[in-house]
């Protein structure tokens, strides 16, 4: 059964920041509340309250909303209109389908001066003999009544035979009250009733018969056909026990029963206790799946994408870096998204499914940066790689080897200076010849002085740079 909390109130004040001391407007419908609770200290400037379909069993603890002005009680389990006389702005009372015998109790709404709509259909009250007379006449403050406005001619006249109409009324009330307090003995005694058979069902055994009957016929021996008949039995009873909860289920539905309080409590057990069962058995059918494997026992890392999510992975060569885009949702809050980078894999989790790959080179995670496209939403997760690559440095010079024509054709045009063979003249008075005489008498022939031979060395041709002048020869 639920109760009014504090959270309870925060979650439906969503338009109001969930802020609930100037909260105006508060819907609670449809939660099972059994008792008015709270609301008077938590939200003292309410001005609509919505608490229908529920099963509030007494109007309390609404006295000090001096702002309210639209009550809606409607589908509950009230029997008498009270504690409203504090709600000074109330306008409209909504009481819609409820269990209102007393129609007396009206007369505490002559307080309520702004009162101009009243609803009271659905009640026990509305089949009285002169109920609308009656209401009309006790509350003068009143415009509209069930949805149908008050004339003044009906006024007068239900002013005029008001004495009348009131010891009618009395009479059907103490007719009512009589019939009602049997009905409450009569669902009490049955409420008693079920307990005891449900205490009965929830300890088979315990007057000692079951273990008798075990004790007399013992399980039979392993490997028997018995055994197999034994079994298939046991698994025909999960079965059985389906068969005869639907058939309680359509005995219940069935089953006439009176418009009363203790009858919808009665419903309301009864669904609770079905939502219960029916949990029960799917957790019992729900299959516990494996965690997903992302590190083998080798340590060698899996390529998984539980998310199932688009993906790219770019190796970036001029940057040195590998750029992994995830197409993750676009509209997604980013703290679902954990990014975990590892030197040879990375891995992104998204709402708790992990999407991993392998990279193809290592990275520095200390490095590596992920940032949210705030158009597309995707993650984009940069990763340097571990190597570096040389970018610049000084060319080394490589040695021209000379092959005489052949080799200046295949370079083309160089400089002036390289294009003209220079041309070296040795005096033959000076030209020294090796001793022959010596080197077979086994003495070394002195060392002579050579000439080292000069060095060309490649050049880009300048368009203004002028040939020089023919180099005069060398003796």
């Amino acid at each position: 059964m639920g109760r009014i909390t504090e959270d309870l109130i925060r979650r439906n004040a969503e338009h109001n920041e969930c802020v609930i001391f100037s909260l105006e407007e508060l819907s609670l419908h449809q939660q099972e509340i059994e008792r008015l609770e709270h609301i008077d200290k938590w939200c003292r400037d309410l001005k609509i309250l919505y608490l229908q379909n529920n099963l509030i069993g007494k109007i309390e603890n609404v006295s000090k909303l001096k702002k309210l002005e639209y009550l809606n009680l409607a589908l509950n389990n009230i029997e008498k209109i009270e504690n409203l006389e504090g709600c000074e702005g109330l306008t409209k009372l909504d009481l819609t389908v409820n269990f209102i015998g007393e129609l007396s109790s009206v007369e505490t709404l002559r307080g309520n001066v702004h009162l101009r709509e009243l609803f009271l259909m659905g009640n026990p009250c509305a089949d009285f003999h002169g109920y609308r007379p009656f209401v009309v006449a006790t509350l003068r403050q009143l415009k509209w009544l069930d949805g149908k406005e008050i004339e003044r001619s009906e006024r007068i006249q239900a002013l005029q035979d008001f004495p009348e109409v009131e010891r009618q009324i009395r009479e059907q009330e103490k007719a009512y009250c009589l019939k009602r307090a049997r009905d409450k003995s009569e669902a009490q005694r049955k409420l008693r009733d079920e307990q005891e058979h449900g205490e009965k069902e929830g300890h088979p055994g315990s007057d000692g018969r079951r273990d008798a009957d075990v004790a007399a016929n013992p399980p039979p021996s392993l490997g028997s056909r018995d055994q197999l008949q034994a079994l298939e039995v046991q698994e025909g009873e999960p079965n059985r026990k389906k068969v005869d909860d639907v058939e309680d289920d359509l005995e219940f539905w069935n089953k006439p029963s009176l418009f009363t309080p203790e009858s919808r409590l009665e419903t309301l057990r009864h669904m609770e206790k079905q939502r219960k069962d029916k949990e029960k058995s799917s957790e019992k059918k729900k299959k516990v799946k494996p965690p997903r494997m992302l590190i083998t026992a080798d340590g060698r890392a899996l390529n998984v994408n539980e998310p199932k999510l688009d993906f790219s992975l770019k190796d970036d060569e001029k940057r040195n870096q590998i750029i992994l885009d995830l197409a993750v949702y676009r509209y997604m809050d980013t703290s679902l998204i954990n990014v975990d980078v590892q030197p040879t894999y990375v891995r992104v989790t998204v709402k708790g499914k992990p999407f991993q790959l392998v990279l193809p080179a290592e990275v520095k995670p200390d490095s590596s940066s992920a940032k949210r496209s705030q158009t597309t939403g995707h993650l984009v997760v940069c990763m340097p790689k571990v190597g570096e690559v040389i970018t610049g440095g000084p060319r080394t010079a490589t040695p021209a080897q000379s092959t005489g024509a052949g080799s200046r054709e295949h370079t083309g045009r160089s400089c002036s200076r390289s294009r003209q063979t220079e041309k070296l003249e040795v005096d033959p008075s000076k030209h020294s010849f090796p001793d022959v005489a010596n080197i077979v008498g086994g003495k070394a022939p002195a060392p002579r002085r050579v000439q080292p031979e000069p060095k060309v060395m490649p050049c880009e041709e300048d368009p203004g740079f002028e040939d020089d002048p023919e180099v005069p020869p060398l003796i």
